[in-house]
């Protein structure tokens, strides 16, 4: 998988340790109501397209950015699902690094573009209902995210609190 220079730049100081990175996630529903996922090129897991947010983008700018470049397909974020993390978001890659993803996750109306995966974090585009979840190998974190935007479409998501102060 691509690493951005100013990761490469904090991975170099930290090595493989825990980084908390910014990232967005873009959900595109056809017509049939089915959301497209990607079969993700470092794990092989089934999970909607995005990445990280670089250095003075906007989170709007880079699930456009990140869409085109996994998918081919040109998008406008039209609502926000919602922002979420926690230990389903945790991620080790193949080379030893772990990053902590908190994920601003974007329902996108497709503007362009043609459908293809790039061959490097794409290996396979599909569209995907509800149904077809439950036989797909999926990131941890994709069975939230994908399971609050069938739920819950064109509506914002709160991950419930669960931290409390101490006694």
């Amino acid at each position: 998988m691509p690493i951005s220079d100013y990761l490469r730049v904090l991975r170099d100081k930290v090595g493989h340790e825990l980084l908390v990175v910014p990232s967005v996630t873009g959900l595109v529903f056809d017509d049939a109501g089915r959301v497209l996922l990607q079969r993700n090129g470092d794990t092989g897991r089934w999970v909607a397209p995005g990445g990280a947010i670089e250095p003075d983008e906007t989170p709007s700018d880079a699930v456009v950015r990140e869409l085109w470049k996994e998918t081919g397909l040109w998008v406008e974020p039209a609502s926000l699902l919602g922002v979420f993390g926690g230990p389903e978001f945790r991620v080790r890659y193949r080379n030893g690094d772990v990053t902590a993803y908190v994920m601003a996750v974007y329902e996108c109306r497709v503007r362009g573009g043609t459908l293809r995966a790039d061959g490097e974090e794409s290996l396979e585009l599909a569209y995907r209902s509800s149904a077809e979840l439950a036989g797909l190998e999926l990131a941890p974190w994709a069975h939230i995210v994908l399971g609050a935007a069938f739920t819950h479409r064109r509506r914002t998501v709160i991950q419930p609190a669960t931290w409390t102060p101490p006694r």
